[in-house]
């Protein structure tokens, strides 16, 4: 089996020895992304809106530039700090996925990477 590392020019460089994404066969990987604006560096940790809004704009580059879009992810997982937000991440990520929603945990966890407030990661199938 293949395997590729699926890179985005507009979606944030790695904080650490990993790559954005991995292709093997028609499964893609994607790494936890957290709300990081490629174009400027900032990570945004203000709002969870906004944040979570800049959070699936990284993961949709990342699938386009596999040649997916939302409709093929299968499974994702969310990293939330505070468990109350949840209400508000789950109305926007549930904005991505219109119909056929993919399977999915949400966890709430102590301290995610540069001190934010959701990471989500998700595997997608190209048919």
């Amino acid at each position: 089996m293949s395997k590729k590392v699926v890179y985005a020019a507009q979606a944030p460089e790695p904080i650490g020895p990993y790559s954005q994404a991995i292709q093997s066969g028609n499964i893609l990987f994607i790494s936890g992304q957290i709300a990081i604006e490629r174009s400027s560096g900032n990570i945004l940790t203000g709002n969870i809106e906004q944040e979570t809004k800049q959070v699936m704009f990284n993961l949709e580059v990342i699938l386009k530039e596999a040649g997916m879009d939302f409709s093929n992810v299968v499974k994702s997982s969310i990293f939330l700090k505070d468990m109350n937000n949840f209400p508000k991440v789950n109305e926007i990520y549930g904005q991505y996925f219109k119909s056929q929603p993919p399977a999915r945990e949400t966890v709430e966890v102590s301290r995610l990477p540069k001190d934010v407030n959701v990471e989500i990661s998700c595997i997608a199938v190209k048919s």
